[in-house]
């Protein structure tokens, strides 16, 4: 079974945070952490990685922080998953990093149906930006706003 690990829920987490505050100029690690409930270490380690991957940029010092390299628009859910999990193949037979050579694979039935999951997954992830999390999030808050009860 195919399954996020917490490095790629989190960090989509996290760089929904930067989406949200996107207009709001430098983030710092901290109020991420208290907003999105991750620790500070653990997050330091996601950033680290999502700013390799060029999704990041950061700015040192007092009045430093944490940013989006692009807008929220620009950046989908896959992106961050694959600087975070790398491969988001269902099985190793058809990984596009660490290429695995199976004996069976020019006579195995089930190697279309782990292509079709695989593809499925990428469809949905790369489909999805950080501005459609920002967009769904203001309508659910807004939606909760016009509750009241009697």
């Amino acid at each position: 079974m195919f399954r996020l690990s917490t490095k790629g829920r989190y960090g989509v987490r996290a760089m929904f945070d930067l989406a949200l505050h996107y207009d709001e100029g430098l983030v710092s690690l901290k109020s991420i952490a208290e907003r999105q409930e991750i620790s500070e270490h653990y997050l330091e380690q996601l950033i680290a990685a999502l700013k390799k991957a060029g999704l990041v940029k950061s700015i040192r010092g007092a009045q430093g922080g944490y940013m989006l390299s692009r807008e929220p628009s620009k950046i989908t859910i896959g992106e961050i998953l694959r600087a975070l999990e790398g491969s988001l193949s269902p099985s190793e037979c058809i990984d596009d990093i660490e290429k695995v050579d199976c004996p069976r694979a020019e006579f195995c039935v089930t190697r279309k149906v782990w292509e079709k999951v695989k593809e499925a997954i990428e469809n949905v992830v790369d489909s999805v930006t950080l501005q459609d999390l920002v967009d769904d999030y203001k309508k659910m808050t807004a939606d909760e706003s016009y509750m009241f009860y009697i």
